[in-house]
């Protein structure tokens, strides 16, 4: 792996699609190869499965099915697009990865974390991101700003002690990796946090002589 794989996480309405598309902005800028993606999506079939795990029209999804269909989904994700751009040096950007998986459906739903490690080496063999920026965020703000935009998906349905739990996760993910996850205030404006993610990225380019 020649290139740079880096995930943005966060609760519902934390700013990571924006974020997200800053920063490959910067990076294109810069002179670098950037590819932006988001899951669950990035290729044809891994955008249909998203349309099945978003859609309002299946509230009975088991915790189950909804875990198997995201890693469904990542692994395509990987194959058809992540690992090829990688492999020929590039920056991969993402909005969403496996820290999601373990957010929402382990801390959230409670699904052994155990469980989702086997199923995530099976689904990605592995593969973490280099840097992961993990945009902080009170959880009745996050779901406001969305409400503010009229997003409305399957999980965003959940209770708010649900998003809770999944902030909390996250925040349990970050103290278990600090070296790759790093926290960044989102409640700030969207240009500190530009600035604050920005910093970061340069720090890493310079002293790993990208």
């Amino acid at each position: 792996m020649k290139g740079i794989f880096i995930s943005f996480e966060g609760i519902e309405g934390s700013g990571k699609s924006t974020q997200a598309s800053l920063l490959s902005k910067y990076l294109s800028e810069k002179g670098y190869e950037t590819v932006l993606t988001a899951e669950p999506g990035g290729t044809p079939i891994s955008l249909k499965i998203r349309e099945i795990l978003l859609s309002l029209d299946n509230k009975n999804m088991t915790h189950v099915t909804e875990l198997l269909l995201y890693n469904a989904a990542r692994a395509q994700h990987i194959h058809e697009l992540i690992m090829p751009a990688l492999n020929r040096g590039a920056f991969v950007i993402t909005d969403r990865f496996t820290d999601s998986t373990y957010a929402y459906q382990g801390y959230g739903r409670g699904i052994s974390l155990n469980l989702l490690d086997s199923i995530d080496s099976i689904a990605t063999n592995n593969l973490r991101p280099n840097i992961t920026f993990l945009l902080d965020l009170d959880v009745e703000i996050g779901l406001m700003r969305n409400k503010g935009i009229n997003k409305i998906d399957r999980l965003e349905l959940e209770d708010i002690e649900f998003h809770k739990k999944v902030r909390a996760g996250y925040l349990a993910l970050a103290e278990k990796e600090p070296d790759r996850i790093k926290i960044v205030d989102a409640s700030l404006e969207h240009n500190r946090v530009y600035e604050k993610v920005i910093s970061i990225i340069t720090n890493y380019i310079s002293q790993h002589g990208l």
